[in-house]
């Protein structure tokens, strides 16, 4: 598939586009620059290949929280639209001062199907798709490659890549990108170089804090990372072995110890398995880091999903649920400064980290071009 993509180039239809962001309803985050022109650019990623603008996209529709994030930490105005709003957490941004994004007005383009009709329509106002086409074409039934070319003749393009998993069959064809790589090509897109290379020095300043609360190896606790079924009082689980997409990036950087990967467990991308209490009692992890639940405030998680763990014949015998060690494990999506916030909180949820290990005013400084 990716042959057929790699050397697609689009035009995108805008005049006059605007370099710069500005507020939206529902949106705290962004500056107020001078209207640009620009001259048409082009911007390579694969598997769309070059992509070729005419100006600075003004609306836009993304995949997962992952690129709108990176697109908040740009000072970008957020997409019209996303696969599921309820996995964009918007409430990642509640400690960030000046920086707010109100989701509920976005579309949600996945809750049932994926239709074409609602792309097609969408595509009349959006100026890019961030999404990789391969997803859809291998995640949806009623989406091929043709439906794909349809979308981009009547004028928008996509650009992305699936940057969140490594675990798609689909993808084995052409390159990932890291979290950074992939917030790089999106600058390119919205023109905001000036600001991914701002962000790019906070991490590094981030990384170094974070490597410094890492304890020794042989005092890291074994962690399992789990998707509940149902979510709130679990009976199965399907199983997350830490790879390296970016939805596991703050649990590579803390060097946590998984438990399941010396197992005979399965990913659940690599056979969409389940496993119960009576497996999981088998491997008896330190702590038990449960997906799903993101919607939850910790104390919420603690009186459902805990409580009911505590409760549950067998779950109450795991080592986890007896010490009190079973925490929310984390969106699947992360951008640069959700991933921000999700490290913090997993440090503190293993390490017992209680200082904070990133200036929150030096990330609302960058998202909003005060730099």
């Amino acid at each position: 598939m990716a042959s057929d993509t790699q050397t697609r180039r689009t035009v995108l239809q805008t005049s006059a586009a605007i370099a710069g962001g500005g507020l939206l309803p529902g949106c705290t985050a962004f500056d107020d620059e001078e209207s640009v022109e620009t001259d048409p650019y082009t911007v390579s990623m694969e598997p769309v290949g070059e992509v070729e603008f005419d100006g600075v996209p003004e609306t836009w529709v993304a995949n997962n929280g992952s690129w709108a994030d990176m697109a908040v930490a740009l000072g970008v105005d957020p997409p019209e639209g996303v696969y599921l709003t309820s996995r964009y957490h918007t409430q990642y941004y509640d400690d960030i001062p000046g920086v707010s994004v109100d989701e509920s007005d976005m579309v949600a383009l996945w809750e049932g199907e994926l239709d074409q009709e609602e792309f097609l329509a969408m595509g009349e106002d959006a100026d890019v798709f961030v999404m990789d086409p391969n997803f859809i074409v291998s995640r949806s039934d009623n989406w091929n490659q043709e439906k794909i070319d349809e979308v981009e003749a009547a004028g928008t393009p996509f650009f992305g890549n699936s940057i969140f998993s490594r675990g798609y069959d689909f993808h084995e064809d052409y390159r990932y990108y890291t979290l950074y790589e992939a917030f790089e090509k999106l600058s390119q897109v919205f023109q905001r170089e000036d600001r991914y290379e701002a962000f790019a020095s906070l991490h590094e300043e981030f990384q170094a804090e974070v490597e410094d609360v890492v304890p020794a190896e042989s005092e890291r606790p074994s962690v399992a990372i789990l998707w509940p079924q149902p979510v709130d009082e679990p009976e199965r689980f399907s199983p997350y072995l830490i790879g390296d997409g970016t939805s596991f990036k703050q649990w590579r950087d803390l060097g946590v110890e998984d438990a399941l990967a010396t197992t005979d467990v399965k990913d659940f991308h690599e056979n969409r398995g389940r496993i119960d209490y009576e497996t999981l009692l088998q491997v008896d992890p330190d702590v038990l880091l449960i997906r799903g639940n993101e919607a939850k405030t910790a104390a919420e998680f603690r009186d459902i999903v805990v409580s009911f763990m505590e409760n549950h014949d067998t779950a109450s015998q795991l080592r986890a649920v007896e010490s009190g060690d079973v925490y929310r494990g984390g969106s699947l999506y992360q951008g640069p400064i959700t991933n921000m916030v999700l490290t913090e909180r997993a440090a503190g949820q293993l390490y017992d980290v209680d200082r904070e290990l990133f200036d929150r005013q030096a990330v609302s400084d960058v998202v909003n071009g005060d730099f």
